[in-house]
């Protein structure tokens, strides 16, 4: 089936495909030997890395230092 990328990058999806997979609002998206590869993501990965974090005791504060740290130019 064929899809369009509009004048914004946004793919449309055929009709068919979006009733396939009902109301998904997320998907993780990969390139694999030059196609585009939509899969339907799965928020409990979220819930999982909230758990680990807290299980860290890492805080919203520790993580804005760690990308800070990590965006500094080298």
């Amino acid at each position: 089936m064929l899809a369009k990328r509009t004048a914004k990058t946004q793919l449309i999806p055929p009709k068919a495909i979006v009733q396939t997979v009902g109301s998904a609002e997320y998907f993780d998206v990969s390139v694999e030997n030059g196609r585009i590869v939509p899969t339907l993501a799965r928020l409990q990965r979220v819930d999982a890395v909230r758990a680990k974090l807290a299980e860290l005791n890492l805080t919203e504060k520790d993580l804005e230092e760690a990308i800070a740290w990590a965006r500094q130019p080298r």
